[in-house]
Order: structure tokens, then sequence, then C-alpha cells
């Protein structure tokens, strides 16, 4: 690949636009599905799955790696239709998952919850990007603490399933993860300029899909308090 990149919007390279436009599309379709899958019988599937917290987050967790690993193979191997199957269902389990958070607020007011959860994403989005862009260095150990924030909050919500007032802990050690994933992709996305777009473009979109359906039960929490 040529290491001359043409300029497009804002300063993005062609590759650069290639990505944040289609992990962007995919979030887009994540959010409909949302709002779709709110008003059917998937939108009760939390209710089951977070009786017993660890469980919804080991079935949760088990579909967003499982779909990543399946969509990875398929882009590897030059698969398309294992590709689309892994992301049938990183669509689905966020789908799904949002929907059940959604589905607590009356149906008039889900599209603003979405529209404003959207809107706080893209600004989290925008102040880590920016900071990753401007530090001329290696942000590997953003990908490190990622993956111990990951662990940390399932063992938390594991400790949280008996003893609740630590769920908290393990929300938040599991948001921290999805932040500083998202930090460590787009620092794949400014440095890794020979990786593949499509994978990237995966990575980038399943780590702000983790970043909006926590911001979501952030402004569901708000919205319930007015």
């Amino acid at each position: 690949m040529s290491t001359v990149e043409t300029q497009g919007l804002f300063g993005l390279s062609s590759r650069e636009a290639r990505i944040i436009g289609g992990a962007s599309a995919l979030m887009a379709i994540n959010a409909l599905l949302m709002y779709v899958f709110v008003v059917t019988p998937l939108a009760a599937i939390n209710n089951y799955l977070f009786a017993v917290p660890i469980i919804g987050v080991l079935v949760y967790g088990a579909a967003i790696v499982g779909g990543e690993v399946i969509a990875e193979r398929g882009i590897n191997s030059n698969n398309v239709g294992l590709a689309v199957v892994g992301l049938v269902i990183l669509q689905l389990a966020f789908g799904i998952f949002g929907a059940g958070v959604l589905s607590i607020a009356p149906r008039e007011r889900q599209l603003l919850i979405l529209i404003v959860t959207a809107i706080i994403v893209a600004m989290l989005t925008a102040v880590i990007s920016g900071y990753v862009y401007a530090r001329s260095k290696t942000f590997e150990s953003w990908g490190t603490g990622a993956n111990y924030s990951f662990l940390g909050g399932v063992v938390a919500i594991a400790i949280g399933t008996v003893f609740p007032p630590v769920l908290i802990v393990g929300f938040f050690l599991i948001f921290l993860g999805f932040l500083l994933r998202l930090g460590w992709e787009v620092w794949q996305v400014r440095d890794e300029r020979n990786a593949s777009v499509a994978l990237q473009t995966i990575g980038v979109y399943i780590a702000v899909a983790g970043v909006f359906v926590h911001v979501l039960q952030l402004v569901m929490r708000v919205a319930a308090r007015r």
C-alpha cells in the first residue's frame, strides 16, 4: 500500500475516512436496531439474563468476542459470508442489549434519549481521538489497560451478584475498558497504515458501540430522575 494518502474532510486521509465512515454506519444501524427491537419481545431478554448479573455479562461478552472473532476470520480468509455472520452477531448483541436498556423509557422519549446518547458518545470519541492524534507516542498500554479493566469488571460483577453494591464498580470498570479500547483503536488507525481497513472498522465500531450502551445507561438514569 502506498504511504501517500489523499486528504479529505477535516484533514483525514481517505483511509481514515473509510474507517470512520464504516464504523459510524455500523453504529447507526445498531441505534436503529435498538429503536426497533425495543417494541419486540427481544427487549425483555435483559430481564432474564441480568436476573443473575454475571450471567448477563458473560452471555453478552461471549457474543461480542465471538462475533468479533468470526468477523475477523471471515475478513482474513476473504469469506464474505463468515464476516457477515460475525457482524450480525455483533449487531444483535449490542442491539438487543441497548433495546433492553431503552425499554425502561416511555416510547415517546426513546428517540430523544438515543439522540442525546449519540451526541455524548460523539463528543467523547472526539476528545479521545483528539488526544491520541495530539500525542506522538504509542498507546499500546491502553489496549492492555482495557483488557485488565474488562477482567476487573467481570470479577466485580461476579462479586456484585451476591453483594449488589459492588455492581456499580463492575459497570464503571467495563465502561472504562471500552473507553481505553476506543483510544487504542484510534491509535491503531493513526499508526497502522498497512492494517486491514475492514478489521480496523470493526474494531472501532465495537469500541464505540460499547461506549454507546454504557452512556445510554447513564442517560437513562438521568432521564428517570426527571
